[in-house]
């Protein structure tokens, strides 16, 4: 599987990811990787119908998605990793997934979360996966929309006190 964007935005596909994002990454599958969403049979639906036209959408659990990477009958395509959560996408690194760079777009407040960019909110167990993957060696960056500069997560965290 040719991995071309790794990207944490808990609205998943809308207008940005559906025309910009896909387009930049030449995506042609979009895997949205996700038990809670993968459980979510009206969620999945209208996530397949957000797909911009030629571009294959799936909705699938965690374990599923490490099942496909390590077969090498699935893995001719190039695809776009779309998550909710960092948690996620930690759990991929730790079974062995190899990715470079995570972009963080949007991840939405909720109690117990601070914000730290007008996009992006974070509680332990976020910045504990966000620690997780930068010692991994994995670049995260903030860019809500591709015009966007791009952010240093791991700045944004020390510049907060959270790390």
């Amino acid at each position: 599987m040719d991995i071309r964007l790794v990207r944490i935005d808990d609205r998943l596909i809308h207008g940005q990811v559906a025309t910009v994002w896909t387009k930049l990454s030449k995506a042609e599958r979009i895997l949205v990787i996700s038990d809670e969403v993968a459980q979510d049979h009206l969620r999945k639906t209208l996530l397949r119908q957000a797909a911009p036209p030629g571009v294959k959408v799936n909705v699938i659990p965690v374990e599923k998605f490490v099942e496909i990477y390590f077969d090498d009958t699935h893995n001719q395509f190039r695809a776009m990793l779309l998550f909710t959560n960092p948690t996620d996408v930690a759990r991929i690194v730790q079974r062995g997934v190899q990715i470079d760079f995570v972009n963080i777009g949007s991840m939405s407040y909720s109690d117990g979360k601070k914000m730290i960019t007008n996009a992006v909110a974070v509680d332990k167990r976020d910045i504990q996966a966000f620690e997780y993957l930068n010692y991994k060696g994995i670049h995260l960056d903030i860019r809500k929309v591709v015009a966007d500069n791009k952010v240093d997560l791991m700045q944004v965290l020390k510049k907060e006190g959270l790390v």
